[in-house]
């Protein structure tokens, strides 16, 4: 769509003689030349590919380990990209030595390339079901570390295993790429939303624009990268350092609220939404200032005393399946709203103008759009990935993977395979088609469903904990690269790119993403001691993960007493609050917006309310800036949460370092209160007399 324009201050004569400003984007760019599908795959494109993706997964894997909340960088890689090429067209057009231009569908195939790149990040399950295999963590939640039960993690397997599982989505779900961006013409928000930002790039005022936030980032950047190398100085020993500040008082301390100083918090409370941001608050006041308190009243009444404090039979036990019971509950509410919506949506398309009509041949159709959306369509149909070929992907990836994924894990049953085959393509396309309508990804949710699914069927003896585990990833990871294809499908389908020039990009942002995401992880696990309680990276999701397996496994009989009903309760309490959010957004009642998200309550009851201090900084940092200056918001509050983001997550690499070659933090700063200090005091001065 968009394509290369002067960069200078003023537009170049336009072949019409019509003034830029009263033209749209597509108007404008209408009389460049759409580049062949091989000319939009470059050699430079696949390097700054290479370079962003492994940025951003480092990101991902932090956040992964810490918080378990990921936002979305779909717009970060393309405004990375379209910087990076940019500079380096720049610099050898200066040397005479380019003149390739750098069009708006070599943008669209990097962004394309560093999603699925970093998109292995999240649904490898990193900082969940891979994690969850562990020893470390299955000694953190007192499960005994059984020979059948546990795996840990290692590069030697994890890369093989992502290979096989992560290909397959994108075969899944090409078939069908006509039938819901072309016939049903889903909206793909996330994706319109890029190709709308990469088609405003390629002209003067975009590529202005992109400078400006590209230098934002820097700064924020550079300033998140140094306070984190100069937090650390003083995280010499266990609970030292600014992470620690008792903000609200020592009680609130050991209740787990206090600021952490994460500039990645803040950030990421800067992206996500107010209500999200408050719920996540409102999830922490009501779990440990309310709830786990009373809990702890009924001890030698509903659990024994003086357990272990990670014993599933104590308080640790209504913790972690309490908080399991709402996740649960909002992902099936989504789920069947997804569907329920999703049906509908073929109903009126079908009631519209018939589900097997296509625009090829439908002569009133093409009369009725556009010559723009014409335009699209055509270049579209012409470049389609063969179903052949599509079909012979799936066959060919679900026989690696019946023969090899039994080698990795002995647990694993070729008959445990074929099922987890044939319900990941149809999970995926239900994936795919939601995001076209509600923008959702339930990867997530699908993934936790086949944990239970599996778990229950293999039982405990057989390594149902395995099982469940793998089969998870199975479902989530091609569930996920569906919908994550389908969307670069739909800002391909915008930028007039090429949908085999996309699928290329997609396949090798893939395999980059399945070598670089595990031996990234490997190199911070073997420094950062992952999943360990109470410490920075204590992957609160990986137990969550495991937990949900172990209960699947061994039944209902090893939880304290009333802890199933509490389950029961907080499950339909989170339907109940999506229908009333739902039922109040429909019927235009003004308080819907203050109904909180389940799922953001449910995370801060297991993990603490910590980072929900930070995130609500975050997020009011956002409302005063919206309020003093809205557009510049829009345009720079990403942009700069980013940066933030990143800076933070790239100390991690020589913190890494450090703490392989011994070099520990030289001071420990630690918050007393004056009691403790003034017997620390007594102390330090009888042992010096």
């Amino acid at each position: 769509m968009l394509e290369r324009v002067r960069d200078g201050d003023h537009w170049p004569d336009h072949p019409n003689g019509i003034e830029p400003d009263n033209l749209s984007v597509d108007q404008m760019l209408q009389s460049d030349k759409v580049p062949k599908w091989t000319e939009q795959l470059t050699v430079r494109a696949f390097i700054v590919s290479l370079l962003v993706g492994t940025f951003l997964t480092i990101i991902i894997l932090r956040l992964s380990i810490t918080t378990g909340i990921v936002p979305a960088f779909n717009i970060v890689a393309g405004l990375l990209g379209f910087f990076l090429v940019k500079s380096w067209t720049r610099v050898l057009e200066a040397t005479g030595l380019s003149r390739t231009p750098f069009t708006r569908q070599e943008n669209t195939i990097i962004q394309t390339c560093i999603v699925a790149c970093t998109s292995i990040g999240f649904s490898g399950g990193f900082g969940s079901y891979i994690l969850a295999m562990s020893s470390q963590v299955a000694n953190e939640i007192r499960d005994p570390a059984k020979e059948n039960s546990t795996k840990d993690p290692s590069e030697s397997w994890m890369i093989p295993f992502l290979f096989m599982v992560s290909f397959t989505g994108l075969f899944t779900i090409s078939p069908i790429a006509k039938m819901t961006i072309i016939q049903h013409r889903l909206t793909y928000p996330t994706g319109s939303a890029v190709a709308h930002l990469i088609n405003n790039f390629h002209t003067p005022q975009g590529a202005l624009l992109a400078r400006k936030q590209v230098r934002l980032m820097l700064k924020s950047f550079t300033g998140s990268f140094f306070w984190a190398a100069y937090s650390w100085l003083f995280t010499g020993g266990p609970n030292c350092g600014w992470s620690s500040f008792p903000l609200f008082g020592t009680s609130a301390y050991l209740k787990r609220f206090y600021f952490d100083f994460s500039l990645s918090n803040i950030a990421v409370g800067m992206i996500c939404s107010h209500l999200v941001n408050f719920s996540l608050l409102l999830g922490a006041i009501i779990s440990w200032g309310f709830l786990w308190p009373y809990i702890k009243t009924k001890e030698g009444l509903w659990y024994p005393a003086k357990l272990d404090a990670s014993s599933f039979q104590g308080a640790f036990g209504y913790k972690i399946f309490i908080s399991i019971a709402v996740i649960l509950g909002d992902g099936f509410y989504h789920l069947v709203e997804v569907l329920l919506r999703s049906l509908h949506n073929l109903r009126a398309k079908r009631k519209q103008r018939g589900f097997m009509s296509t625009l090829e041949t439908s002569t009133s159709d093409l009369n009725a759009v556009t010559n723009e959306e014409r335009l699209r369509t055509n270049h579209f149909l012409q470049e389609q990935i063969p179903t052949t070929f599509a079909v012979g992907g799936y066959l060919l990836c679900f026989t690696i993977s019946i023969f090899g994924l039994p080698n990795i894990f002995p647990q694993l049953m070729p008959h445990h395979i074929l099922a987890a085959y044939l319900m990941a393509p149809l999970l995926g396309f239900c994936n795919a088609y939601g995001c076209g309508v509600t923008n959702w990804s339930l990867a997530p949710t699908y993934g936790k469903f086949a944990i239970m699914i599996f778990s229950a069927w293999v039982g405990a003896k057989a390594g149902g904990v395995i099982v469940g585990l793998v089969a998870c990833g199975i479902v989530m990871t091609i569930s996920n690269s569906a919908s994550d294809l389908i969307q670069d499908l739909k800002t391909g389908y915008l930028t007039l790119s090429s949908p085999r020039s996309m699928f290329i990009s997609q396949f090798i942002g893939t395999i980059m993403g399945c070598i670089m995401a595990p031996v990234i992880f490997w190199f911070i696990n073997k420094s950062m001691h992952l999943g360990k309680e109470g410490s920075l990276y204590s992957a609160p999701y990986a137990k969550v993960y495991r937990a949900m397996a172990l209960l699947s496994t061994d039944g209902l009989s090893k939880l304290p007493k009333n802890c199933i009903s509490l389950c029961v309760v907080f499950f339909f309490g989170a339907v109940l609050i999506n229908a009333m959010r739902e039922g109040a957004k429909r019927k235009k009642w003004w308080f819907y917006k203050y109904i909180p998200s389940p799922i953001g309550m449910a995370i801060p009851f297991y993990l603490g309310g910590f980072f929900t201090v930070s995130m609500c900084i975050g997020s009011i940092i956002r409302y005063r800036w919206e309020k003093m200056n809205p557009q510049g918001a829009a345009m720079f509050v990403p942009v700069m949460a980013s940066g933030m983001m990143c800076g933070e997550s790239i100390w991690l690499i020589p913190a890494a370092l450090l703490s392989m070659y011994h070099h520990e933090p030289p001071m420990c700063l630690r918050f007393l209160t004056v009691q403790a200090n003034n017997l620390l005091d007594y102390l330090l001065y009888n042992q010096q007399s």
